[in-house]
C-alpha cells in the first residue's frame, strides 16, 4: 500500500458493542439460568415442605460464584460506549490537538489519520475530524487548544516488563522488593504490595512517552508472584492502588459481582538459570516447582468443578463450603484462563518445557519475555496452549550471560515473519523503560516493519496486557494516553512534546529541538542476507570480515565525508545537490584522492575494486571506553572473563604478585575475537581502551586495542600495551568510607611509592600519563579536584586527570574546568542509579541541558561511552556496537550546540586524548556507510580503511 493511500485511509470507529454482547451471550444466558434455577428451587421449597434437602443461607451467591467460573475476563458489555474514564481526575480541561498527523494503531498498524483529537473526561473523543458540537459546550478559555504543526501523535508507549518502583531509583537497602527467597513457586505474592511511590523512574520513564507498564516481581523464583499494570502519572491519592489501570475484582477481599466479566490478572514466571542460580537446583527442579504447584492448582480446581456440578443441580446435602485455598486461588484462576502468564524465558530447551507444560494443564501462555532464543524455534511456539505466546524481547542487550549468547538482533524480524506477534520491553532498570521507544527504533532499523516497530510498543503491548479495549491505540472511547513527538517516533532521538495520561499533560514544559528531517520513517538498510545467515549458524554467524584488500578501492557516490587531524573531527567535504558525486580513492589503506571531479578519472581505471555507497558517507571510526570488551566474553560466566582484581584496600595482596607494589595490565588479561567485539567493528566502533575489570579502589592500567583483531600477536592487535592508570572512588567501593579512599589515593600519588605500581602512579605525579578516576557524585568529585591542585603543588606540574561516569559533573562545570580536567560521560544519557549520583540533568524534553552539553559549554573536554554501559551492567561488552547511535543523540539532543563534528570527536578522537592514547590520528581508521551516515538509522557499516594495517576490510 503507497503511502499516499495509507495517509488518505479514513479514521474507523469498531463497533465493539455487538462484537462484545455476542462475546458474553452464554455468560448471560448461564446466569439468566441460575436466577430461573434459583427461584424454581425457592418454589420446589415452599410447595414441598416435607422436602430433605435445606437450601444453604448464601445458595444464591454459591449459583452465581459457580456460573461465573467460566466467565472470561473482559470490558464490561457496554464499555465502549462510556463517557466518562474510571481514572477521570476532576478538574482536567478537555484538549483540542490541532494539526496533527496521527498514527492510530488501527488496520495492522498502517493507518495515518491527518487532523485533529479532542479529549474529554479522560478519553478520546475524537480522532481525524472533531465535530464542532463536541465544543460548543465549552467556553473557549475552558478547552486548551494545542497545534501541533504536523507533528506526529502516537498512543502512549506501554511498558510489559517493567520493575519500576519494585526495584526503586535511586537503589537503596530498604526500596528493593523486587524478589523472595520464600520458595520455587510463590503464586500469592503480589508486586503491588512492594509498589514504592517515590521511585524516581515515574516522572523519567513518562519524558520518554511510556504512559503504562506491567510492574512484574523478579525473576529468582520459577513462580514470582502477580503483577500489576499500572500508570505513572501521580494521583492525587498518592496512592499505591490508585496507580492501577484496571484493579482485578477482590483486590481488597471485598465480594464480587460475579455478573460481570473478571478483569485480567498476570503471573510472573521464570525458566532456566534465574531460578537455579537462586535455589542451587537445576532445569528439572525448576520445572517439578511448576508441575507441583500446577498438580496441586488443578486437584482445587477439579474439586470446584464436581461442587458447583452439584450446586447448580440442586444437590444441596451435606455439600459444605465452596474449596478454595488463598495461596493457590490465582494458579487455579490461570487453569480457569482468566490469568495472563508472563514468563521469563531464554532458551529453545525452556520453551519446550513450558509449552509442554501449557499442553499439560491447558492454560495459555500470555509471552515468553527476554526469549533470546526464540527466533530459533518458531514451530515450538506454535505447540503452546490455545494460542502461540507472544515474544517479548530486547533489540541489542545481550551476552551478559549464557542464555543471551546467541541472541540476534535481527530476532524480532524473524519472528515476526514466522506470524509471531512482537513486543519490546524493557526489563527496567536494566533498560531505562524511558528509552524504551529506542528499543523499537532498533528492531526497525534491523528489518521489523515500520506498523509492527510502533505496535511492538503500544497495540502488541497493550494485547499481551490484555489492556486493548482502552489503552494502546487511539479511537474514540478510549483512554487519553497520547504522546505528541518532535519527529516520527521510529527517528532517532525521537522526544515527547508532550505527554498525555488521561487527558492530563504531564511535561510542564518541554525541550525539544524540531527536527525536520525526521518527519518520515527513516529508510533503514536491507539486512536480509544477514539474517538468512543468522538462522543458518543458529544465532552463531561467523562476524569477520568477508574480504580484506590491500589494493585500490574506490567509493563512489559519496554524499559526505569526515576526517580526524590534530584538532579533532573536520568536514572534509559534503555534496550539495544530486548531481554531485562524492569519490574517495583508497590505496594501501591510504586516501589518495577525495571530492568531486578532481577524482572522476579513477572511476575510469578498471584497477582494484569500486564500492558505489548509494549516498553513504565515509567518518573516523569511533573509540570505545568504559567497558570490559576485550576482557570478557560473556559477563556473568566466569570462565568466559579475565575476572576481578585484587582490591587493595580490602584484600592481602600475595607477595608472589608484588605484594603492596602490584598493579594489574589489562593487557596481560586481552581476549580477541569476542563476538561483542566483532560486532562493535561491524558497527564501526574499530579500537577500544579498556581496562582491569575491578571493584575496588584501584583498577589498574588501561590498554588500547584494535578489536578486529584475530589474536594478541597479530600486528597492531594492541595499539598501545598502557595507556592511563584507573582507580574508582565512590560509595559502592567495597565498603571502605570516602574519606579512607582519598587518604589512600593521595598517599599513592605523594608517596611512599613502592614498586611498579610506585613507578606509575610517579609518572601520574609527573603529569606523564592520565589519572582516570571513575566518580559519580560531586561532592567526590569537588575533593579530587582540591587533591589535584595539593598534588600539582608538590610536583610542580599540571597533572593530568579523567573523570568517568561522573552523572554530577554538571553541578561543578565551572570547576572542572579550569582544574582542566576532562570528563568521559558514562551513559551520556543520565540515570539515577543510586543516590552517589541522584542529581542528574534530565535532558530533553524535562531540561534543556543534558550533562554533555552542559561541561562542553564550559569549553571541557568531552567523552562519551556507550549508553548500556553503566551501573546495572557497568562492564556491558554488548552496549559497544550502539555507540554511533549514542553520539548522534548527543548531538539531536543538543538543541545545535553540538555538530556531527563534535559528537564524532566525542565518541573518537576526544576518548583517546582523555585516556592517554600517543598516536598520529591521521592513522586512525576510517568507516564507510552506505545509504547514509554513521550517526543514522540510514546508514549501514560496509567497509572499514585502516591506514595502519594498509587494507580496507569489507564487511
Amino acid at each position: 500500500m503507497s503511502k499516499d493511500a495509507v495517509n488518505s485511509l479514513p479514521v474507523h470507529r469498531l463497533d465493539h458493542t455487538r462484537r462484545t454482547t455476542r462475546r458474553f451471550k452464554p455468560a448471560l444466558a448461564l446466569i439468566l439460568f441460575g436466577v430461573l434455577y434459583f427461584s424454581a428451587e425457592l418454589y420446589s421449597l415452599v410447595s414441598n415442605p416435607r422436602a430433605s434437602v435445606k437450601l444453604p443461607l448464601h445458595a444464591q451467591e454459591i449459583v452465581a460464584k459457580c456460573q461465573a467460573l467460566s466467565l472470561k475476563p473482559g470490558p464490561p458489555v457496554a464499555f465502549d460506549k462510556r463517557s466518562v474514564s474510571d481514572r477521570f481526575q476532576s478538574g482536567t480541561k478537555p484538549v483540542l490537538i490541532r494539526n496533527a498527523s496521527i498514527w492510530t494503531g488501527q488496520l495492522n498498524g498502517r493507518e495515518v489519520a491527518k487532523g485533529d483529537l479532542f479529549l474529554e473526561q479522560g478519553l478520546i473523543k475524537a480522532v481525524g475530524f472533531v465535530d464542532p458540537s463536541l465544543l460548543e459546550r465549552y467556553e473557549s478559555e475552558d478547552v486548551t487548544v494545542v497545534d501541533a504543526e504536523g507533528a506526529w501523535v502516537s498512543p502512549g508507549i506501554i511498558d510489559v516488563h517493567s520493575h519500576i518502583a519494585v526495584g526503586s531509583s535511586p537503589s537503596l537497602a530498604g526500596a528493593n522488593d523486587g524478589n523472595s527467597r520464600k520458595g520455587l513457586a510463590l503464586p500469592w505474592l503480589r508486586s503491588l504490595d512492594g509498589l514504592n511511590t517515590h521511585d524516581e523512574s515515574y516522572a523519567l520513564s513518562i519524558s520518554g512517552g511510556v504512559t503504562t507498564s506491567l510492574i512484574l516481581p523478579g525473576s529468582a523464583d520459577a513462580i514470582g508472584g502477580q503483577a500489576f499494570a499500572i500508570k505513572l502519572r501521580p494521583t492525587s491519592e498518592r496512592s499505591s492502588s490508585s496507580l492501577l489501570v484496571e484493579p482485578p475484582f477482590g483486590l481488597n477481599g471485598s465480594d464480587v459481582d460475579h455478573s460481570v466479566p473478571p478483569r485480567w490478572r498476570h503471573m510472573k514466571h521464570a525458566c532456566g538459570e534465574n531460578p537455579s542460580r537462586s535455589y542451587g537446583g537445576t532445569r528439572m527442579d525448576t520445572v517439578w516447582a511448576y508441575r507441583q504447584a500446577y498438580d496441586k492448582a488443578r486437584q482445587i480446581k477439579d474439586k470446584q468443578d464436581e461442587y458447583c456440578a452439584k450446586a447448580l443441580t440442586g444437590e444441596w446435602q451435606d455439600l459444605g463450603s465452596f474449596p478454595d485455598e488463598l495461596q493457590w486461588e490465582a494458579l487455579v484462576d490461570i487453569l480457569r484462563g482468566k490469568v495472563k502468564v508472563q514468563t521469563h524465558c531464554y532458551e529453545a530447551v525452556d520453551f519446550d518445557a513450558f509449552v509442554r507444560l501449557s499442553n499439560e494443564f491447558q492454560f495459555p501462555v500470555a509471552a515468553f519475555h527476554h526469549a533470546h532464543e526464540a527466533y530459533l524455534v518458531p514451530e515450538v511456539l506454535k505447540r503452546a496452549y490455545e494460542h502461540p505466546p507472544a515474544i517479548a524481547m530486547f533489540a541489542a542487550f545481550s551476552r551478559y550471560k549464557r542464555e543471551a549468547y546467541r541472541h540476534s538482533e535481527f530476532a524480532p524480524r524473524i519472528l515476526n515473519d514466522n506470524d509471531l506477534k512482537v513486543v519490546m520491553k524493557s526489563d527496567h532498570p536494566a533498560i531505562q523503560s524511558r528509552y524504551l521507544l529506542h528499543e523499537a527504533q532498533q528492531a526497525h532499523y534491523y528489518g521489523l516493519p515500520e506498523n509492527v516497530a510502533l505496535a511492538s510498543v503500544t497495540s502488541n503491548a497493550a494485547e499481551v496486557l490484555g489492556l486493548d479495549h482502552r489503552i494502546g491505540y487511539l479511537k474514540p472511547g478510549y483512554d487519553a494516553d497520547l504522546v505528541i513527538w518532535d519527529s516520527h517516533p521510529l527517528a532517532l532521538g525521537a522526544t515527547p512534546k508532550q505527554v498525555y495520561i488521561d487527558g492530563i499533560p504531564q511535561l510542564e514544559s518541554s525541550y525539544t529541538s524540531f527536527k525536520p528531517d525526521s518527519q518520515a520513517p527513516p529508510t533503514t538498510p536491507n539486512f536480509d542476507q544477514e539474517t538468512e545467515s543468522t538462522v543458518k549458524y543458529e544465532g552463531l554467524p561467523p562476524l569477520q570480515a568477508a574480504q580484506t584488500i590491500a589494493g585500490r578501492v574506490v567509493f563512489r557516490n559519496v554524499s559526505s565525508m569526515w576526517t580526524r587531524d590534530v584538532d579533532g573531527v573536520n568536514m572534509r567535504f559534503q555534496t550539495q545537490s544530486d548531481e554531485d558525486e562524492g569519490i574517495v580513492v583508497v590505496d594501501g589503506g591510504m586516501i589518495i584522492c577525495s571530492g568531486y571531479a578532481s577524482c572522476s578519472s579513477h572511476i575510469s581505471n578498471r584497477e582494484g575494486r569500486t564500492i558505489n555507497l548509494q549516498g553513504g558517507s565515509l567518518a573516523p571510526a569511533l573509540v570505545s571506553a568504559g567497558s570490559s570488551i576485550g576482557l570478557q566474553e560473556i559477563a556473568m560466566e566466569r570462565s568466559t572473563s579475565d575476572g576481578l582484581v585484587f582490591d587493595a584496600l580490602e584484600d592481602n595482596i600475595p607477595e608472589i604478585l608484588g605484594g603492596e607494589g602490584s598493579i594489574i595490565r589489562a593487557v596481560d588479561g586481552l581476549q580477541f575475537q569476542t563476538r561483542d567485539a566483532l560486532l562493535a567493528y561491524r558497527a564501526g566502533v574499530t579500537t577500544s581502551i579498556t581496562s582491569p575489570i575491578s571493584d575496588g579502589l584501584l583498577g589498574g592500567l588501561s590498554t588500547h586495542i584494535s578489536l578486529s583483531s584475530k589474536h594478541k600477536l597479530e600486528h597492531d592487535a594492541v595499539l598501545q600495551e598502557v595507556t592511563a592508570v584507573h582507580v574508582a572512588v565512590g560509595h559502592s567501593v567495597n565498603g571502605a568510607s570516602i574519606s579512607t579512599q582519598i587518604a589512600a589515593l593521595r598517599n599513592l600519588l605523594l608517596g611512599p611509592r613502592q614498586g611498579e605500581r610506585g613507578q606509575w602512579f610517579k609518572a601520574v605525579y609527573k603529569g606523564e600519563i592520565p589519572l582516570v578516576i571513575e566518580a559519580k557524585n560531586a561532592d567526590v568529585i569537588a575533593t579530587l579536584l582540591t587533591l589535584k591542585k595539593e598534588v600539582e603543588a608538590a610536583s610542580g606540574v599540571q597533572m593530568k586527570m579523567t573523570l568517568i561516569r561522573a552523572a554530577e559533573a554538571h553541578l561543578l562545570a565551572k570547576e572542572i574546568a579550569a582544574a582542566n580536567v576532562g570528563v568521559i560521560v558514562t551513559p551520556p544519557r543520565s540515570f539515577p542509579y543510586s543516590w552517589e549520583g541522584r542529581r542528574i540533568l534530565h535532558g530533553p524534553p524535562v531540561t534543556a541541558d543534558s550533562l554533555v552539553t552542559v561541561l562542553a559549554s564550559h569549553n571541557i573536554t568531552v567523552g562519551i561511552g556507550p549508553q548500556g554501559v553503566e551501573e546495572e551492567n557497568p562492564m556491558a561488552a554488548w552496549a559497544v556496537r550502539n555507540l554511533r547511535w549514542d553520539a548522534a543523540w548527543v548531538s539531536l539532543d543538543s538543541q545545535g550546540a553540538i555538530s556531527k563534528s563534535d559528537a564524532l570527536a566525542m565518541a573518537s578522537s576526544n576518548i583517546e586524548q582523555l585516556l592517554g592514547v600517543q598516536s598520529d590520528p591521521a592513522y586512525g581508521d576510517l568507516v564507510a556507510t552506505s545509504g547514509g551516515e554513521l550517526l543514522s538509522f540510514e546508514g549501514k557499516v560496509v567497509a572499514v580503511i585502516s591506514s595502519r594495517r594498509g587494507s580496507v576490510d569489507i564487511i
